[in-house]
């Protein structure tokens, strides 16, 4: 067995390792640019007055344009170069970014949430498909956890936005942001690279074949295979219903831990960010080991390992909003983070394995629209929900209990999975 993993290692193309880390801090940069404004909350709000239901769409507005944009930028990046699709979206959203840092009315931040939704569309369903592109096997999971926990430690950071906005403006926030993405994204053009079209993964003769025939499909074939098949709907439904579980969550959390426990906006921040999402990488890493080293006894580990982690973390997040104990709910939100992970951890290994080569970027863009869809209105309800005075106590109540019919949907897939190798 040991020899066996050593082989497959072995055969890992070039720059395999290098790829993974080059995207760890693209992620981490996309991620504090898109969440740091839930921690600059009360500073934008006291520079331009609007209601709850109105900060919800700035987070629900940029939802809305990346999801409708995700589906054909994952098929443009099944056509065409994904390492330079990726580089042209993380430029045009660092720009973005730094424009906001001169917004000064609510049209005008409406509009560059939208913007960077619109950009940051392209990024996800490239990257994915990309690190799967380069890593086979027992490395999949785990290099797809060492991504997302640079996703996971730019949402950390997100604090630092809060506390910017506190000691400078908020203006000043996305301003540094900006910079530092597109100076980084200049750097990218240089390093990050697709897959050599010699590499050893092309040694299977049907994956090079469905490499082949890209350019002969359209996007509109592309949907109708991808929804002929049970597996993927079954894993559409489930990633949308997430979606607003997550989504609701990570969006309110730091106004949840200021009201519940009555902190400031820096201290709530903190305590949104800065337990919850170190939780998470740990859980991400350890998901994604103990899925690469599973799956080499069992073909289903990478299924198994979220439905255990989301029967861990639906009552954790139900406790969690009950307690009227901040170290307690802190304890709880890290709880949800480390088991909540095991699904970023393997989905899309999940998906990539039910859905055609050809049609991968696409039908994780497709994944992507659905989640940030529902995602967008589940965070604009529940400002409007606030502004009906239902408390953010009762609405997380509600999300944890949807956890539940996510662990019945991946079992579905294992289920349909089981049928297709008999």
């Amino acid at each position: 067995m040991i020899d066996q993993s050593k082989s497959i290692q072995a055969k890992l193309p070039k720059n395999a390792w290098l790829i993974v880390f080059l995207l760890f801090w693209v992620g981490a940069l996309n991620y504090l640019d898109r969440n740091t404004i839930a921690t600059m909350r009360s500073s934008i709000i006291e520079s331009i007055p609007m209601t709850d239901a109105q900060f919800g769409i700035l987070t629900s507005v940029f939802l809305w344009t990346y999801a409708f944009f995700s589906p054909v930028a994952g098929f443009i990046a099944d056509r065409f170069s994904r390492s330079k699709v990726i580089i042209f979206s993380f430029f045009i959203w660092s720009l973005v970014t730094w424009l906001t840092s001169y917004a000064s009315t609510y049209n005008q931040l409406l509009a560059t949430r939208a913007l960077m939704g619109i950009s940051e569309a392209f990024y996800l369903p490239a990257a994915g498909a990309l690190i799967i592109d380069y890593h086979r096997n027992s490395t999949q999971s785990i290099a797809t956890s060492i991504h997302l926990t640079g996703v996971t430690l730019g949402s950390t950071l997100g604090f630092i936005g809060g506390w910017l906005a506190e000691k400078h403006t908020w203006h000043y926030a996305f301003h540094v942001f900006g910079i530092l993405g597109l100076v980084y994204a200049i750097i990218l053009l240089f390093l990050l690279k697709d897959i050599p079209k010699n590499s050893s993964e092309s040694n299977n003769k049907n994956e090079s074949q469905e490499k082949e025939t890209n350019g002969n499909v359209n996007f509109g074939l592309a949907v109708v295979d991808l929804f002929k098949n049970r597996s993927f709907i079954y894993l559409f439904l489930f990633w949308g219903i997430l979606g607003i579980v997550g989504w609701t969550i990570m969006a309110w959390l730091p106004t949840f831990f200021k009201e519940q426990f009555n902190l400031s906006q820096s201290m709530a921040g903190f305590y949104a960010t800065a337990f919850l999402y170190p939780a998470s990488i740990v859980g991400l890493l350890f998901a994604g080991i103990l899925s690469d080293r599973w799956s080499k006894r069992n073909k289903y580990a990478r299924i198994f390992v979220p439905i255990l982690g989301l029967l861990i973390a639906a009552p954790c997040i139900f406790f969690a909003s009950y307690t009227s104990i901040l170290y307690i709910s802190i304890v709880l939100f890290m709880l949800y983070g480390l088991t909540r992970s095991s699904v970023e951890a393997n989905f899309t290994p999940i998906a990539c394995s039910i859905v055609s080569l050809r049609y991968r970027s696409t039908g994780l863009g497709i994944l992507n629209m659905i989640a940030t869809t529902v995602g967008g209105f589940g965070i604009y309800l529940t400002g409007m929900f606030r502004d009906l005075e239902i408390s953010l106590k009762i609405i997380y109540q509600m999300v944890a209990l949807s956890i539940i019919i996510c662990v019945f949907l991946l079992w579905l897939i294992k289920r349909e999975q089981s049928k297709k190798k008999v």
